[in-house]
């Protein structure tokens, strides 16, 4: 096949970079494009959720992408005011108070703008000479984040550097559960480690047991939706005697529940067990000052999951694990010459490749670093107080209509509830037709036996009257029992 000509819409394609001192130029004009198709796509897509199910959605999207690989180029403006348009048309929106199934937040603008300066630099974090910046940005952000988990051993406080806090930077709660696992395995002094959390653990605690070769893990029964500090001590009294690792929850997918961390972290101590805390939802409660006693405890785990990408407003992807001392994640060390040659390491090049079990990695710190410094610690607890607040109005609303039952109050912004009247199956079918209609997206839960519609609160715009025309649409739904309680 012969070149495109320079003037085709598919040549020159140094005329198309994004980098270098003409590349901002490039990119404006075509930043107006895709800005026009993410406002266009929002408008016909006139809801929370395209209308019309998973067959709809994927013929409109078929219809706007064939050919996807044409012969013949149609240019980026064609492209991208094609494919935004129908990407957006078609997507589940945030940011509408309507879509609350899932811990998906609506990103801030500031972050989301942060994030189009890293895709255009493109560093990868996988050695200096890629990222110069990025590398030094990452290291000054993480110790904060990390002494925001432990204050009392923060980069401030006594002793060698090397003792400090630290974190690394993640694509979200389940990697870094995985690496809190792999350095629990390394640590062990009486392998193979064994794994001990609640019924109510993240499902990817059990992936990376399976996944890094441990035992199945031990599971504790939370009747109650929290591990039960005298079930617990009393899995531990029966284990054998080896490394254990307890995992407890600071806010878990299906209810929010906070396990009852200071009991757990001294049952742990008392039998000798390391303790790692999945907080990828509640942890951000730290920016709080309200908030953030919830969290009492935090300090005595030896690994510690958060997620920015959930109550933190950034685009995906923006997971942490913590630790307290920057020495524990020495197991993660390895050596690749072209990388990190050891004679560049002691000429005192950093050595990032050991920061991450990814090898390129792009640079999601520098969203996060914009949030916290365009917000601030008060401005972003005042944003996670917001949607707390929410969570608590919406109970209300739901306690205060006959025709719905609450599970609970809720412990962070998470709310489950249902018709008062109806069974599983139609809790289900309603869930469906509302997804199906584009009116409204909301999650689903099991708890006491029972099914549950799950509203998830983290857009802090989201005003009383948008709760109540959520709850009317419930309430309004016709009952049909559905085929199946999927």
């Amino acid at each position: 096949m012969p070149p495109h000509p320079a003037g085709s819409p598919s040549g020159s394609l140094a005329a198309g970079l994004a980098g270098g001192t003409q590349g901002p130029g490039r990119l404006r004009p075509l930043l107006g494009t895709v800005l026009t198709a993410l406002a266009d796509g929002a408008t016909a897509r006139g809801g929370p959720l395209p209308a019309g199910g998973p067959e709809a959605v994927a013929r409109r999207v078929r219809e706007a992408c064939t050919p996807v690989l044409p012969d013949t180029g149609t240019g980026a403006e064609e492209a991208l005011r094609t494919l935004v348009r129908a990407l957006a048309e078609g997507a589940a929106d945030p940011a509408d108070p309507r879509c609350t199934a899932h811990l998906q937040c609506p990103p801030l603008a500031a972050a989301v703008a942060a994030d189009l300066a890293a895709g255009v630099l493109n560093p990868s974090l996988d050695s200096w000479d890629q990222a110069p910046s990025a590398t030094a940005l990452e290291a000054e952000t993480t110790a904060v984040l990390a002494a925001l988990v432990y204050p009392h051993q923060g980069p401030g406080s006594q002793g060698p550097v090397h003792h400090a806090p630290d974190a690394l930077i993640t694509t979200g709660g389940t990697e870094s559960n995985q690496l809190a696992l792999l350095l629990a395995r390394e640590h062990a002094a009486h392998p193979p480690l064994q794994v001990v959390c609640g019924a109510n653990a993240h499902h990817s605690i059990h992936r990376a047991a399976w996944l890094l070769g441990l035992p199945e893990p031990v599971t504790v029964d939370t009747p109650a939706g929290i591990v039960d500090p005298g079930e617990l001590a009393r899995t531990l009294e029966h284990l054998p005697r080896r490394s254990t690792l307890v995992v407890a929850t600071a806010g878990t997918t299906d209810t929010g529940a906070i396990d009852p961390l200071p009991q757990i972290g001294r049952i742990a101590e008392a039998y000798g067990a390391a303790l790692h805390i999945d907080a990828a939802y509640g942890g951000p409660l730290l920016f709080s000052d309200r908030e953030a006693p919830k969290l009492d405890g935090l300090t005595a785990a030896a690994s510690v999951t958060l997620d920015l990408h959930k109550l933190g407003w950034q685009p995906v992807a923006a997971g942490l694990l913590a630790v307290p001392d920057t020495a524990a994640l020495r197991p993660l060390d390895h050596r690749a010459d072209y990388l990190n040659a050891a004679d560049d390491t002691e000429a005192g090049m950093p050595d990032v490749l050991g920061r991450s079990l990814r090898t390129s990695r792009r640079p999601d710190v520098l969203k996060i670093a914009v949030t916290l410094r365009a917000l601030g610690r008060d401005g972003i607890g005042r944003l996670v107080d917001t949607v707390c607040d929410q969570a608590h109005t919406l109970a209300d609303l739901i306690e205060q209509e006959p025709g719905l039952t609450l599970h609970r109050r809720p412990a962070i912004s998470t709310v489950l509830f249902r018709p008062a009247d109806a069974t599983d199956h139609q809790v289900a079918a309603i869930r469906r037709t509302l997804l199906d209609q584009g009116r409204a997206v909301l999650g689903r839960a099991r708890a006491d036996g029972r099914l549950w519609l799950k509203a998830t609160l983290l857009n802090p715009a989201t005003r009383p009257e948008d709760l109540q025309q959520l709850l009317d649409l419930i309430t309004s739904a016709p009952r049909t029992e559905g085929t199946t309680d999927r």
